[in-house]
């Protein structure tokens, strides 16, 4: 059989014209593909934490900054749409949901609230100073301070469409949630090549949650019967029970995020604790915004000084409100205010989470009493945040 021989310099000459035509038309596909490498424009926050643990007020230091979006809780309408469900079940549509909202697609809305719809119609709008202000609303300035009093009395008849165009326009989208209950249901979110997302994770000794759970034992009813899964029937949380899972939710989340975490991780997982940010507010706060890629302005440094440093706990009515008050105070106001026989129980439900996340445990009322007892343990070595791991600095 006859072989044709080519000269060397044909061959080299047709392998060059195939490489090259290989490598445009790879240009030319990988052109039409997302580019992972490039980081979207807007950087986007999640406040992780559970009810009456302080996050309504680290909201509200984000929420007040000129280049921060912010919306407050909007997982709330997948839980009143859908409280029949279990937490669990419910975690894909609050996902999909917090998803759409960090890309500005208001749409996602459509499924969970009436067709024409206002600003007010929106869980806990006022809450964001974003729908106070232009192009929200054209009663604010960016740079001010607004407060849900005013803010509902000037902007709620503004058009909802208002929410999509303001969200566009800012540099920073957060959210604080409390409704999610394991870190790897975020992680489609975290490895979202759309997304630039990074989780602030805010706890507080569990024993001062249940102080201030107990002046909102109405307003959590529903809630519960969704974390204990009891098809829509409403429950008081006299034995504990969503503790028990509020607590076993905050472990699971510290030590998937420290313990052998997936390299997506890295930078991108902050852990609070609102004990640390009371005593030392414009420290943690400083660490909070860096980690955020936000700087603290004179006139925020003003209003947190002012806010943290108010007259006693607060009122009842006020469970909801970020008012002034003294933010030590608050924290503390549990050990004289709590039984010591419910003390003992809430450490017996939440002994792991209380001792993981830095709380030391009382053995005695007289302990409990004893303010000049420190319960809040120095930081230790192994809680740390992949924010503070960078090899960069």
């Amino acid at each position: 059989m006859a072989r044709i021989r080519l000269p060397s310099t044909i061959v080299i000459i047709f392998v060059t014209v195939q490489t090259g035509f290989l490598l445009f038309m790879y240009a030319r596909y990988s052109s039409f593909l997302p580019q992972s490498e490039e980081k979207p424009s807007q950087v986007h926050i999640l406040i992780l934490s559970s009810w009456r643990s302080g996050s309504s007020f680290v909201g509200q230091l984000f929420s007040q900054h000129p280049s921060v979006f912010y919306l407050m809780e909007p997982a709330w309408h997948v839980w009143v749409k859908m409280y029949q469900n279990s937490a669990k079940v419910l975690h894909m549509a609050v996902r999909d949901l917090v998803r759409s909202i960090f890309l500005c697609d208001m749409s996602v809305f459509d499924a969970y609230m009436p067709w024409k719809r206002n600003l007010s119609d929106l869980f806990q709008w006022a809450a964001s100073r974003a729908l106070c202000s232009a192009p929200a609303c054209d009663s604010f300035q960016r740079t001010d301070i607004t407060s849900e009093m005013a803010c509902k009395t000037l902007c709620g008849r503004y058009p909802f469409s208002k929410v999509e165009e303001a969200c566009k326009t800012y540099s920073h989208v957060v959210i604080k949630e409390v409704r999610f209950f394991d870190l790897k249901v975020l992680y489609p979110l975290l490895t979202d090549p759309s997304l630039n997302l990074k989780i602030i994770h805010l706890v507080r000794d569990p024993r001062a949650v249940v102080k201030s759970r107990e002046q909102s034992v109405k307003a959590l009813a529903r809630d519960n019967g969704i974390v204990l899964s009891t098809n829509g029937t409403k429950v008081e949380d006299s034995k504990y029970r969503v503790m028990q899972e509020v607590c076993r939710s905050h472990v699971q989340i510290y030590e998937t995020a420290t313990l052998k975490p997936p390299n997506f991780l890295k930078d991108r997982y902050l852990m609070v604790r609102f004990e640390d940010l009371v005593r030392d507010p414009l420290s943690e706060i400083s660490e909070m915004y860096k980690f955020a890629d936000l700087s603290l302005t004179p006139r925020l440094k003003s209003w947190i000084y002012n806010i943290t440093h108010g007259q006693g706990p607060g009122k009842k009515k006020e469970a909801f409100k970020i008012t002034s008050r003294d933010a030590v105070s608050v924290s503390q106001a549990w050990r004289n205010v709590l039984s010591f026989q419910k003390v003992k129980k809430i450490q017996e439900v939440c002994k792991g989470a209380i001792n993981i996340l830095g709380y030391q445990l009382v053995d005695s009322e007289k302990e409990q009493r004893d303010l000049t007892l420190d319960l809040v343990l120095p930081r230790r070595q192994n809680q740390f945040s992949w924010s503070s791991f960078n090899p960069k600095h």
